[in-house]
């Protein structure tokens, strides 16, 4: 029986080596410096050449033999340096690493005109943060001109009518009282559109906000008639939230996935795409943040909003009421009119992989198929987990190395893995750039061809091994352990070169050896990784799988959003239907043919040599088989030649006997990337949760679940809007919401379409008595003092 073998692990390192991971370090000698990887002298250069250095940065991380966290500890710097320096060679090459003097590029200055109305706007006892808004610059210039902001208490007060204005829940001031409000604190108020201020004025820089702040007319949060009017009459493109002090608003503690899902992008992004979809009450920023809390509270279809009092969800919202069924439904219409969802999704993954470049480094794609029970024909596809083929859309998800999901294409008639890859592919090139990355998927995209094409194209790949293979040798399989992303994990392996497309491809085979006997094959291009951790992120893909699963079944991915067909193409082509029927005829046929040659062979076995000598007397004794056979033989000729003239493939319009159609992608495609903010925000949730809960791997999610359905205390002022949640189930749940609250409100995060700061917390549970095993003793006697004789 093998034992466990040690894996190889690199000699410690000389004082003047620094480790980067247990395949690369950087040797240091004098001002000189060496970059070494496996061994084998990758890189050097100076101290002082700092260009040299920031290419030895990228030159690690590009080519994956590091990480990002890795190479910005050995080298001293922070990881958005790393992603600065990777971003600049992509770019511009080695000259754009060097170091940039003056001003960085669009950054803003302030001249020294403005002082004045800086020192003006000081005295007054306004913050850096709303100087900076004014004037249009960062905080941080604000602060290094005049130092940080210290204001008494009593100046806070004072100021706060300015921050009034700010807050959407009270009325827009009048022109009158904007003029002076601005000319008494040395500011201009603000001009129409397209009019510009004059050359060298100091106000000549506008302030630009990253999501517009909209108002309300209706002081009152549960009557909002002027407002509704005003979108009546087409003066309102977005109903301002407005918001009430109320106590125990069911579901609003669901408000604590609000900065994840601001820092996701998505309401900027949207609103730079879409713009405005108005004039409407409920606008393009109600309609987003509407919908993904409905995702979250698992309102799982518009028509499930019948259920639930639209006042109570309105509350949450910050409007009187929450949209219904039928405004849902047109919203939906109106943002899928604009054909921007792949545009909105693009956009997104682009943002998420600038956040999250770490985990970009391994991307597992996988088709779902979504099965259709309707009157209309559309293209079948084969279902995996019901073994049918029935009609169905496929769409491609992509997600990175923790599971989450990065984007997802609809493929044109169920196309398979092996003609989607490219097209998914030329997608993950435009967001990840130039730097390698593997690609891992299943069988479904088996093909040494496409293999060949994709190592060319600067991608990796990690897929089964499609087809048989021969079978290796228990006793050279070796046990081999190790802890990989915080997870211990355990296998035996053998690894081996194998080569495909006649000795021109060569690549790298890892088999697994289970309890059971059975051997998995993994297929890699992938030569730097030690074995076992080629087989640990082949089996991570089943965490695409459980994604997929819990979509399902929390978000119900496999509903059909959209009622509507478009026409597809009707040039595209398919099966011809009567060639695959004659290939039906023709291995009925060749089986009749193999049954008859088998007797006539079995007769000419047990032919008597003694009566019957020759062939020409066997043949006639076994005439009715011989003729059974060449007609047999006949019948097979004529079948391959009919099916000889008939082409492969046929175009759709030739074989359909209705309208030539496809399922409308548009609204499913919205609601799709909804689900995948949702989910991202629950993972986002996740992990800021597990530091403080220890089962966060097993009941993390559910506990999510339980606070995005808990009731919570909305107050709010002309600054914040503070949820206090009720208690959890469990006193350890609600401790971990805690720490949860007080990381959320560490961020600061406005409110969509508000200046209000939201700010977490979440109610004490209620202390409870000490109960006593037995009766409670009795007090003892109070002893009065006797008077002394």
């Amino acid at each position: 029986m093998a034992t466990q073998q040690d894996l190889p692990l690199p000699a410690p390192a000389s004082s003047g080596t620094v480790a980067i991971n247990v395949r690369c370090m950087v040797r240091a000698e004098d001002e000189q410096r060496v970059v070494v990887v496996a061994g084998f002298p990758m890189h050097h250069y100076s101290v002082k050449d700092a260009v040299a250095k920031a290419y030895a940065v990228v030159l690690l991380v590009d080519n994956g033999y590091a990480t990002q966290t890795e190479v910005a500890v050995a080298f001293g710097c922070s990881e958005r340096t790393v992603r600065r320096h990777q971003q600049r060679y992509a770019d511009g090459g080695m000259t754009a690493l060097a170091t940039r003097s003056g001003w960085r590029p669009g950054r803003r200055r302030i001249p020294s005109r403005r002082v004045r109305i800086v020192e003006r706007l000081k005295a007054e006892g306004e913050s850096n943060r709303e100087i900076a808004r004014r004037l249009g610059v960062t905080e941080r210039a604000i602060r290094k001109l005049v130092g940080p902001s210290e204001r008494p208490p009593v100046q806070q007060l004072l100021s706060l009518d300015n921050s009034a204005e700010r807050g959407s829940g009270l009325p827009a001031p009048s022109p009158a009282e904007a003029m002076s409000s601005t000319e008494q604190r040395g500011l201009t108020p603000p001009r129409p559109e397209g009019q510009t201020a004059p050359s060298g004025s100091p106000e000549q820089v506008v302030c630009e906000e990253p999501e517009p702040v909209a108002r309300s007319l209706d002081p009152d949060p549960a009557d909002r008639t002027w407002d509704r009017l005003l979108a009546c009459f087409g003066l309102l493109d977005d109903a301002a939230p407005v918001f009430g002090n109320a106590q125990a608003v069911p579901g609003s503690a669901v408000l604590c996935a609000l900065p994840v899902l601001v820092q996701s992008g998505i309401f900027r992004i949207a609103h730079n795409i879409y713009g405005e979809i108005g004039p409407a009450f409920y606008g393009l920023r109600t309609t987003l943040v509407t919908l993904l809390l409905m995702a979250l509270w698992r309102i799982k279809r518009p028509e499930t909003l019948k259920e639930h009092d639209p006042q109570t969800l309105g509350r949450v919202l910050g409007l009187d009421r929450a949209p219904e069924i039928k405004t849902v439904r047109r919203k939906l219409t109106r943002l899928a009119s604009y054909h921007k969802a792949e545009l909105l999704g693009a956009e997104l993954a682009r943002l998420r992989v600038e956040q999250r470049g770490q985990l970009m480094g391994f991307l597992y794609v996988d088709g779902h198929v979504r099965v259709y029970h309707g009157k209309h024909t559309i293209p079948k596809a084969h279902v995996a987990r019901m073994r049918l083929a029935m009609p169905a859309t496929t769409d491609y998800w992509v997600n990175d190395r923790s599971g989450d999901p990065l984007f997802v294409m609809t493929a044109q008639a169920n196309a398979g893995m092996v003609k989607m890859l490219p097209e998914v592919l030329a997608e993950v090139r435009k967001l990840v750039g130039k730097r390698r990355v593997t690609i891992v998927f299943d069988r479904g995209g088996w093909s040494p061809k496409l293999f060949e094409k994709l190592l060319g194209d600067n991608f990796d790949i990690l897929t089964y091994r499609k087809g048989k293979t021969r079978h290796i040798g228990a006793h050279r399989f070796a046990l081999r352990s190790a802890k990989i992303d915080g997870r211990s994990v355990e296998y035996r392996l053998h690894d081996q070169a194998v080569r495909f497309l006649k000795g021109r491809l060569r690549l790298r085979q890892v088999t697994r050896l289970s309890d059971d006997g059975h051997q998995t094959q993994v297929i890699t291009s992938r030569w730097d990784l030690v074995d076992i951790e080629v087989a640990y992120r082949m089996f991570e893909r089943w965490r695409q799988e459980n994604f997929f699963k819990y979509l399902r079944e929390e978000f119900l991915l496999d509903a059909l959003t959209d009622y509507q067909v478009e026409p597809d193409d009707p040039t595209r082509t398919v099966p011809n239907p009567e060639r695959r029927a004659l290939d039906k005829e023709v291995r009925s046929a060749r089986i009749e043919v193999a049954k008859i040659e088998q007797a006539y062979g079995a007769a000419a076995v047990d032919n008597p040599e003694g009566r019957r000598p020759t062939m020409r007397g066997f043949k006639i004794a076994h005439g009715k088989i011989g003729k059974e056979l060449r007609a047999a033989r006949d019948r097979l000729t004529e079948l391959r030649t009919r099916r000889r003239a008939l082409p492969e493939r046929v175009e759709v319009h030739d074989v359909s006997d209705g309208a030539v159609v496809k399922l409308a992608t548009e609204r499913k495609h919205l609601s799709n990337l909804i689900k995948m903010l949702a989910y991202q925000a629950e993972s986002d949730l996740l992990a800021f949760l597990s530091p403080h809960y220890a089962r966060s791997n097993d009941e993390g999610r559910t506990l999510l679940h339980e606070l995005f359905r808990a009731a919570a205390d909305v107050d709010v002022t002309d600054t914040e809007l503070r949820v206090t949640i009720c208690p959890l189930s469990s006193p350890h749940r609600t401790l971990a919401v805690q720490a949860l609250c007080d990381t959320l409100t560490e961020t600061a995060t406005f409110f969509p379409g508000t200046r209000l700061t939201m700010r977490f917390a979440i109610h004490p549970r209620p202390q409870v008595g000490m109960a006593f095993p037995g009766p409670r003793p009795r007090p003892a006697p109070a002893v009065t003092a006797q008077p002394s004789h």
